[in-house]
């Protein structure tokens, strides 16, 4: 009887998908062993992954901001575009805000950047196994899992920029230049969701401008697909514009602050790898390999535009992730590469190994980005394989690391609150509103708090301080996230501590006492433009 492992399943698949099949004779091959099939299959591990951890741990800390921003739907906010507050209002308007709900659009995402990986790998002329390989790291590398489980913007950019990659190497070959309307309006969406992408545009410009499709600037398609994307985005720049460029402060504070960790260019390279997985790191280096060959030719402008984001980064001190998006797009090129040097018989064994490497690895890292374990589990784990997340600010780690300790304590938060917040008179209630210094307590008073019968927080943090502090004159005030206690005595006329952030779970800087201030010593009416702080 013959004996089945993983390998040898692998090994047989391998040989069957390396062979390339006649343009004739593409028909007859039956679609669930097809390229699309294969690269579905594998998408599907996707939404079982979603299945399983969807609902672990708990909300966010900027998915609760981003819920409060789609309570305040406008044409920016201080930290992102509009389009996740607009996701936001959908959501609640519609499926509902449970964990759920929240993380399915995030995980489809993921999925169909998936299929995209694999569908751009046939576009650059891999057969079946490329395919394969394209989606496969697309599945399993840890930022790809981590990142397609969370509600934020950067869910959504790895498949917006594979569509737009998908229909650049779409131009490359059919010359249908009326396709830069598509690129443009896909542009212009983007933009709309996160800005990191007009650096990759740019290197897109400089790699068109390096090769044969420069010929499109002589296009008038090409002309109005950018006058699409800028109108698009035009209303976006505009609200930027009237209040003052807010992103363009938040940045310049955040660089002051030194906040973020920057690395030196080897060190930045080394974190992408790792957040690559290290084995689908690899297929970098070989899709620019493929982009600056002769078979690679027509779509370089793809590669060049890569050498360019990434410098742009690594100069401007980008946080590591901010190059995620555009590694599916490589593992497609890495992919073809891969089929196309393998295909010699001696090689058979590279192209199983290269697909088994990734899902081990990726496997290894999956529970410490991905919250597929309980608490204690996880702790277990981390302990015995000794991998840690990576990091990307400068924060006093506590029990986990910082991306599952912003998933515990909100609700708790708003029940400390909600406790307090009860002992008192009806008559001060109406008037007591609950400050929040930072948007992680005010996005948890807003989302848990009406469960608790707490009223909306108000708050000087990001986008709350634009929505300004409604009725409220600071008469009476709960304040959260103020770590100075020489603040209460000199700004309130009296004030108690009732309670505290702290949870076991939570980040050790986020611990700090929640006081009751009476009589702020300023209308809050008067003096509301002093109080910004955008960090």
């Amino acid at each position: 009887m013959e004996h089945f492992t993983a390998s040898s399943v692998l090994i047989r698949m391998n040989a069957d998908l390396s062979q390339a099949t006649p343009r004739s004779e593409r028909g007859k091959v039956p679609f669930f062993v097809s390229g699309v099939a294969i690269v579905v299959y594998i998408a599907l591990v996707r939404i079982v992954l979603y299945g399983i951890a969807a609902p672990n741990y708990g909300y966010f800390r900027d998915e609760l901001y981003y819920l409060a921003c789609g309570e305040h739907p406008a044409w920016g906010y201080v930290d992102q575009p509009p389009l996740i507050g607009w996701m936001a209002w959908f959501l609640e308007h519609t499926f509902g805000t449970s964990l759920w709900a929240l993380r399915l659009l995030p995980a489809l995402a993921g999925t169909a950047t998936i299929v995209l990986a694999g569908l751009l790998a046939r576009e650059l002329g891999g057969r079946r196994w490329a395919m394969f390989l394209a989606s496969l790291a697309a599945l399993m590398a840890p930022i790809s899992l981590a990142l397609s489980h969370l509600f934020t913007m950067n869910a959504f950019d790895p498949l917006l920029w594979m569509a737009i990659a998908y229909l650049i190497v779409r131009i490359a070959k059919s010359g249908h230049e009326s396709l830069w309307i598509a690129v443009g309006a896909l542009a212009g969406i983007t933009i709309l969701n996160k800005y990191g992408v007009v650096f990759w545009l740019s290197g897109v410009a400089v790699g068109m401008c390096l090769t044969p499709l420069r010929q499109s600037f002589r296009s008038r398609w090409f002309w109005l697909g950018s006058g699409l994307a800028a109108v698009i985005a035009l209303p976006n720049f505009v609200w930027q514009w009237q209040h003052q460029f807010p992103f363009v402060q938040l940045m310049h504070n955040i660089r002051q602050s030194g906040r973020d960790i920057a690395l030196a260019p080897l060190p930045y390279l080394a974190a992408q790898a790792q957040m690559l997985g290290f084995v689908a790191a690899l297929l970098v280096p070989l899709a620019l390999l493929f982009f600056f060959s002769k078979q690679g030719r027509p779509f370089r402008a793809l590669g060049w535009a890569y050498i360019v984001f990434l410098a742009e980064m690594m100069f401007l001190h980008g946080k590591m992730y901010y190059l995620a998006p555009v590694y599916p797009i490589l593992f497609a090129a890495g992919a073809v590469w891969t089929e196309r040097v393998t295909a010699r018989k001696l090689w058979i064994w590279a192209k199983p190994a290269l697909a088994l490497a990734i899902v081990v690895v990726g496997g290894v890292y999956a529970p410490t980005i991905l919250p597929v374990l309980s608490v204690p589990a996880f702790l277990a784990y981390e302990h015995k394989m000794g991998i840690e997340q990576q990091k990307f600010e400068h924060q006093k780690q506590g029990v986990l690391p910082q991306l599952y300790a912003d998933m515990f304590g909100w609700d708790e938060i708003a029940q400390r609150v909600a406790t307090y917040y009860h002992t008192l008179s009806p008559e001060e209630q109406r008037k007591t509103a609950i400050f929040a210094n930072n948007y992680g307590d005010g996005g948890a008073i807003d989302f848990f708090g009406p469960k608790y019968g707490l009223p909306k927080s108000i708050g000087n943090h990001q986008s709350y301080w634009i929505w300004g502090p409604r009725e409220y004159t600071g008469e009476s005030l709960i304040v959260l996230g103020e770590g100075r206690e020489s603040n209460m005595q000199t700004k309130c006329a009296s004030y108690t501590v009732v309670g505290n952030t702290n949870h076991p779970l939570s980040r050790p800087d986020e611990w700090l006492p929640i006081y009751h201030c009476r009589g702020f010593k300023w209308n809050l009416q008067d003096i509301w433009a002093q109080t910004k702080r955008w960090n």
